[in-house]
C-alpha cells in the first residue's frame, strides 16, 4: 500500500477531484448527496468514490441505514512526504488543515496501511519512546487498562498537551480514548472530543483506522489536522526504522 500510483490515478480525473472537494467542504456525505451535485447517476458517482476508495483517499462507514463517505487526506500526506516536501515547503502543509462548519458533532475519519503485525503496531502506540519518534516528540504515559488515564507530552513538563481517559483497550485490536487538549487556549476551549484506533489485519500488513469525533461544530483544525502527519510519521517508522522531518510537521509543534 506504499506505493502512491493510485493516488495519482485517482486524482487525474475531474470529477473525481471535485467529490474530494465536495467532502472536503462538507464531510461525511451519503451517495444520494454526492449525486445531487453533480450531473451524472448515481451508479456513475459509486464507480468514482469505489476508485477513490480503493486509492485510500476516501472512507466510508456505515451509521444506521446510511453509508458516510469521508475525505482521508492521510494518502496526500504521504505524497506529500515522498515528492513535494522536496520541492515546495509550508504550503502543501495546509491539505491536512480541514476545518467545516457543521450543525452537529464532527468526526474525522483517517485510514493508512502499515506493513507491520497488530502487537507491533498496538506497540508503537502505546510506547512512550516509539510514540515521541512519530508525534513531534510526545510521549504518551498510561497503564492502559480500561477507565485508566493517559497523558501526551513531555514527561519533564509541568503541564501535558493532551490528557484523556482509556475508554476501551482491547489489545491488539481496539483502543478508544476521550481526548482534551491543553496546548494552547483554542484547542483547551473545544473541550473534549474521542479518538477510536481501530487495527486489522490485512496479510502481511495492518489497516488502521483513526476515528476522532464528538468534535463541536467549532473544533479548530488544530485539534485533528495534524493526524495525517503524525499517521505519516508512524507508518514511516514502523516500515524503515526512520523519522520523518518534514517541514510541514513544523506548524504543529507546541510553541515554547
Amino acid at each position: 500500500m506504499g506505493d502512491v500510483d493510485p493516488v495519482f490515478r485517482a486524482l487525474a480525473d475531474p470529477t473525481r477531484r471535485a467529490l474530494l472537494d465536495e467532502l472536503f467542504a462538507r464531510d461525511g456525505q451519503t451517495l444520494v448527496s454526492l449525486t445531487a451535485r453533480h450531473d451524472m447517476t448515481r451508479i456513475a458517482v459509486a464507480k468514482h468514490l469505489k476508485i477513490l476508495e480503493d486509492a485510500g483517499l476516501v472512507v466510508s462507514r456505515r451509521r444506521g441505514r446510511e453509508k458516510l463517505h469521508y475525505l482521508n487526506p492521510v494518502p496526500i500526506r504521504l505524497v506529500h512526504d515522498r515528492w513535494v516536501s522536496k520541492y515546495a515547503e509550508p504550503w502543501a502543509a495546509g491539505l491536512a488543515g480541514l476545518k467545516h462548519e457543521l450543525e452537529e458533532q464532527m468526526e474525522k475519519v483517517f485510514e493508512i496501511y502499515i506493513r507491520t503485525t497488530p502487537e507491533r503496531l498496538w506497540g508503537a502506540i502505546t510506547d512512550p519512546a516509539i510514540r515521541a519518534k512519530y508525534q513531534f516528540g510526545a510521549s504518551i504515559e498510561s497503564d492502559w487498562t480500561a477507565g485508566s488515564s493517559y497523558r501526551l507530552g513531555d514527561p519533564a513538563a509541568e503541564r501535558s498537551l493532551i490528557e484523556g481517559e482509556n475508554l476501551v483497550v482491547e489489545r491488539p485490536s481496539r483502543l478508544v480514548q476521550t481526548m482534551r487538549a491543553l496546548w494552547g487556549p483554542d484547542a483547551e476551549r473545544a473541550g473534549t472530543s474521542r479518538v477510536t484506533w481501530e487495527i486489522e489485519p490485512v496479510g502481511d500488513s495492518c489497516r488502521l483506522m483513526v476515528i476522532h469525533d464528538q468534535l463541536p461544530p467549532d473544533a479548530p483544525a488544530e485539534l485533528y489536522g495534524g493526524w495525517p502527519m503524525i499517521l505519516s510519521g508512524l507508518k514511516t517508522w514502523l516500515e524503515t526504522g526512520q523519522t520523518l522531518t518534514t517541514p510541514g510537521s513544523l506548524m504543529y509543534l507546541p510553541q515554547q
